[in-house]
C-alpha cells in the first residue's frame, strides 16, 4: 500500500486510483471495490452510478484533475467529494497550484486536497501553502515512509506515535 504524508503524519494510502489505460473508455472501465480516485472524464459518465455506490456501500468518493484539467470542470460537484487529487506533471507551468487555490478560495472545497505527480523538492512548501493537506510519497519515487518525509523537508522529528513536525527544508 502506497503512503501520504497527510496533516502532519505518515499514513497509508487506502485510496485506488483508477487511470484509464489505452484503449479504456470512462463510460465501460471497470471501477474497484472500495475508496476510489476517478478521473473526471469518468465522473461526468458515470456521475449518477458513482454517488450510488457512494450512498449503497460507504466508499468514498475521489475525483482527480490531470495537469491539463481545471478546478472549473467540477466546481459545481465539489460538495460529493471526499478527496479531491491533483496531478502534478514534469512539465508543469504551475496551473495545478492554480487549481489547488481555486478549489479552496472560489470554490470553498474544505475536504483533503491532495499532490500527486512529479513536483521538485523545492516547490513542496508552495503546495502547503496554496491549500494541499496531503502529498502522496510516491510524487519522489520512494516508498519508505519516514525516510520519504525527512527528505521532502517536512517532518524535523517524529515522536513514536509517528506524529510528524511539518517543516520546510
Amino acid at each position: 500500500m502506497l503512503k501520504l504524508i497527510k496533516n502532519g503524519r505518515i499514513v497509508s494510502d487506502g485510496w485506488k486510483t483508477l487511470k484509464l489505460e489505452n484503449g479504456d473508455k470512462p463510460q465501460s472501465v471497470r471501477l474497484p471495490v472500495g475508496p476510489t480516485l476517478v478521473p473526471i472524464s469518468v465522473w461526468k459518465a458515470r456521475r449518477a452510478e458513482l454517488i450510488h455506490r457512494e450512498y449503497e456501500h460507504g466508499w468514498p468518493l475521489g475525483v482527480w484533475i490531470s495537469a491539463e484539467e481545471g478546478a472549473e470542470e467540477i466546481e459545481n460537484d465539489i460538495d460529493d467529494f471526499t478527496v479531491i487529487a491533483i496531478e502534478f506533471d514534469r512539465y508543469s507551468d504551475g496551473k495545478s497550484y492554480t487549481t489547488a487555490r481555486l478549489l479552496r478560495e472560489r470554490y470553498g472545497y474544505r475536504g483533503e486536497l491532495r499532490a500527486v505527480g512529479d513536483v521538485p523538492r523545492d516547490r513542496l512548501t508552495y503546495r502547503q501553502e496554496v491549500g494541499f493537506d496531503a502529498f502522496s510519497v510516491s510524487i519522489l519515487g520512494h516508498t519508505h515512509g519516514k525516510d520519504v518525509a525527512r527528505l521532502t523537508g517536512w517532518i524535523k522529528s517524529s515522536d513514536p506515535s509517528g506524529r510528524i513536525a511539518a517543516v520546510a527544508a
